[in-house]
C-alpha cells in the first residue's frame, strides 16, 4: 500500500509527457547527457584533455602541401596551350 506500482508510474509518465510534450523532453535529456559528460571530463582532469590534444597535433603537422597527389594538381591546373 506504501509503495507505487507499475501501473501508477505509467500513469505518472503519461501525464509527464502531455504537459511538456516529446520535444522538451527530448532536448533535456540531450542536455542531462552533456552535463553528465563534462562532469566526468572534469572529473578526470587535464590529463585527458591534454593526450587527446597531443595525439592530434602529429597529425596536423604531417600534412604538407607536398604530399598532394601531382596528378590531382593535373587535372585541376591543365596546362595553358602555347
Amino acid at each position: 500500500m506504501g509503495g507505487l506500482s507499475l501501473w501508477h508510474w505509467l500513469v505518472v509518465l503519461v501525464i509527464v509527457v502531455l504537459v511538456f510534450g516529446t520535444k522538451r523532453l527530448k532536448n533535456v535529456g540531450q542536455d542531462l547527457g552533456e552535463a553528465v559528460r563534462g562532469f566526468k571530463r572534469g572529473m578526470q582532469g587535464d590529463d585527458g584533455s591534454d593526450k587527446a590534444g597531443e595525439a592530434s597535433k602529429p597529425a596536423d603537422a604531417a600534412m604538407t602541401p607536398t604530399d598532394v597527389n601531382p596528378r590531382d594538381d593535373d587535372e585541376r591546373n591543365p596546362p595553358s596551350p602555347r
